[in-house]
C-alpha cells in the first residue's frame, strides 16, 4: 500500500480519535490528547501517541482508562473511518512535550553569561 495512503489514514484516525476521545465517560481521561498515530502498512494496527497533562500517577491511570476504554473506542472508529479492517490500537504514552518543558526551564535557569547566543536571522 502506498506510504501516502497509510499516512493519510493515520492522520484521518488521529482526527477521528480526538473527537473520540470526548465521548468516553471515564474520568480518567480527562485530560488526554492524541498526538500522533503510527499506522502500519496494512492499516491493522495502529499506534496512538497520547499526551497526558498532569502528574505521572494521572498519567498512568489515564492510560489504564484508554485501555478499558478500547473496544469502545475502536468501535465507534469502525464506524467514522471506513475501511476493510478496522485497526487494532494500541495506546502509548507521548512524554515530549513534558521533555521539551523541562528542556525550556533548565535553559531559564541557566545564567545569561552562560548561554549561546542566539543565530542571527537573515531574512
Amino acid at each position: 500500500m502506498s506510504e501516502q495512503r497509510v499516512q493519510r489514514v493515520a492522520e484521518r484516525i488521529k482526527e477521528e480519535l480526538a473527537d473520540i476521545l470526548r465521548l468516553v465517560k471515564d474520568p480518567r481521561v480527562g485530560f488526554a490528547s492524541i498526538v500522533r498515530v503510527e499506522a502500519s502498512s496494512d492499516l491493522r494496527y495502529a499506534k496512538v501517541f497520547v499526551s497526558v497533562y498532569g502528574p505521572e500517577a494521572d498519567q498512568q491511570a489515564t492510560m489504564r482508562g484508554l485501555e478499558n476504554a478500547k473496544g469502545f473506542i475502536r468501535t465507534e472508529l469502525g464506524r467514522r473511518v471506513r475501511l476493510y479492517h478496522t485497526p487494532e490500537l494500541h495506546f502509548a504514552l507521548d512524554t515530549s512535550i513534558a521533555h521539551g518543558d523541562r528542556i525550556a526551564r533548565l535553559l531559564a535557569e541557566l545564567p545569561a553569561s552562560e548561554r549561546a547566543p542566539a543565530p542571527e536571522r537573515k531574512d
